[in-house]
């Protein structure tokens, strides 16, 4: 009995000997905070990296952002059918200064319409044929994990929000979405509109079942220089291809 218990204990032991290990590891890896990042995608197999970011982040220093091996931004303009995020005209113009690739994404609300929604977006972006696509954000807010909008009303809104930008921004928007998000309302439909998937956890071949992605948000919890707001940290992604690819999928 004592020796099974001397057992039990080495196991314990080397199981938390590696567990730490791995803490050190992905510390090194990116999180230079110590807080451990599940997700750290090969650098060699996705070499295009990005943010995405708000008014959380505060000011912005773009140069100082830009240089720190990311080649693309996603930056909040608006949410629902009146929010304008308060940094956005500046995040904006700042990053367009920059050799980044640069978009805008916009924050789904189950709780007005698609026309109003596109309305705010179209006030609050300027049409530039260099930027990226418009990204429409679909994830769930306040009670609406718990009671989740029905699919065929979200649809419906979320049709013509996408019609509204593909027609003003001649591109076809990507589609942000989440685990949850993803298999209510766009799991079997939108099959022609690109997918940034948030996957902090697994690869995202898991979540989407197999449908084929083309941005991956894989940690909201990296640290990096050049912005100082509330938010210390900042998410981070990659693009699903090389850098050939990107430049290919979106010219200046």
């Amino acid at each position: 009995m004592k020796r099974k218990r001397m057992r039990i204990t080495g196991l314990l032991i080397v199981f938390f000997l590696l567990f730490f290990l791995a803490g050190a590891v992905i510390y090194g890896l990116g999180a230079r905070s110590g807080k451990i990042i599940p997700n750290h995608p090969s650098e060699t197999k996705y070499p295009v990296r990005g943010v995405d970011v708000s008014s959380y982040q505060g000011e912005i220093d773009w140069q100082v952002l830009a240089s720190q091996g990311i080649r693309f931004a996603f930056i909040k303009a608006t949410e629902g059918s009146g929010f304008v995020d308060p940094c956005f005209s500046r995040n904006m113009a700042d990053a367009l200064g920059t050799d980044l690739k640069v978009g805008a994404y916009h924050f789904f609300s189950y709780d007005s319409g698609g026309e109003t929604q596109a309305d705010n977006f179209i006030r609050a972006v300027p049409n530039v044929d260099s930027m990226l696509p418009p990204v429409i954000d679909l994830e769930f807010y306040g009670n609406k994990r718990k009671n989740p909008p029905g699919k065929t009303e979200t649809r419906r809104e979320l049709t013509i929000l996408l019609n509204r930008l593909e027609k003003y921004y001649g591109k076809k928007p990507i589609l942000y979405v989440t685990d949850l998000s993803y298999r209510r309302y766009i799991a079997g439909a939108y099959e022609e509109y690109p997918i940034w998937i948030r996957s902090v956890y697994t690869v995202p071949g898991i979540l989407l079942l197999g449908r084929k992605w083309t941005f991956w948000q894989y940690t909201d919890h990296m640290e990096l220089d050049g912005y100082s707001g509330e938010e210390r940290y900042i998410d981070m992604n990659v693009y699903h291809g090389s850098l050939e690819e990107f430049e290919d999928q979106y010219p200046s």
